[in-house]
């Protein structure tokens, strides 16, 4: 809810700089009568801005709230403490900034890392179906040396089997000979 009336003149007294304090503790801007209001603390509570009465019974007196001037010192702390938390709060705000910033970087420079391993896997996709195309291509002519490693196998059986038996009929012809 917001202030209104003496309640925000108060409140305007307390963000204000220093040297703001006296137009502060008298929001019209006038006298109202009285005079300058000195700038010292025990001058200034006696001269604190009087509310009008505005009594509508006559003879029946309403109780005022009395209004106590801050002291400079007060105002000044509270000047510099809210100073001090803007700027720590404006810090932290900073602070959390730079971090997403660093996270959409981060995000970006996935996400192209991401790109290219695409890149490389649509590349390495591409070269197995060549490598597969070329394979099966070339499946014929493995399929005739298969073939002829099998018969070039059964061959050399043929010749161990031959050799073996021309030693046996080799041996059979000495034997003869010699008798």
């Amino acid at each position: 809810m917001a202030a209104t009336g003496d309640d925000a003149a108060a409140m305007d007294s307390i963000s204000r700089a220093p040297t703001t304090h006296s137009a502060a503790l008298n929001p019209a801007g006038t006298s109202s009568g009285q005079g300058e209001c000195p700038v010292d603390a025990t001058e200034a509570a006696a001269c604190a801005p009087k509310r009008p009465h505005t009594n509508s019974d006559g003879g029946v007196e309403t109780a005022e709230e009395a209004v106590e001037p801050a002291e400079p010192d007060i105002n000044e702390l509270c000047t510099d403490m809210f100073e001090k938390m803007a700027i720590f709060l404006q810090g932290e705000l900073t602070g959390t900034c730079e971090d997403y910033r660093l996270l959409e970087n981060m995000n970006k420079l996935t996400s192209l890392k991401y790109m290219e391993m695409k890149d490389i896997s649509i590349n390495i996709s591409r070269n197995l179906q060549d490598l597969n195309n070329k394979y099966a291509s070339l499946q014929p002519y493995l399929d005739q040396i298969n073939q002829i490693e099998e018969q070039v196998s059964a061959l050399e059986q043929a010749a161990y089997k031959l050799d073996a038996y021309s030693k046996k009929l080799e041996a059979r012809f000495k034997k003869l000979e010699k008798r």
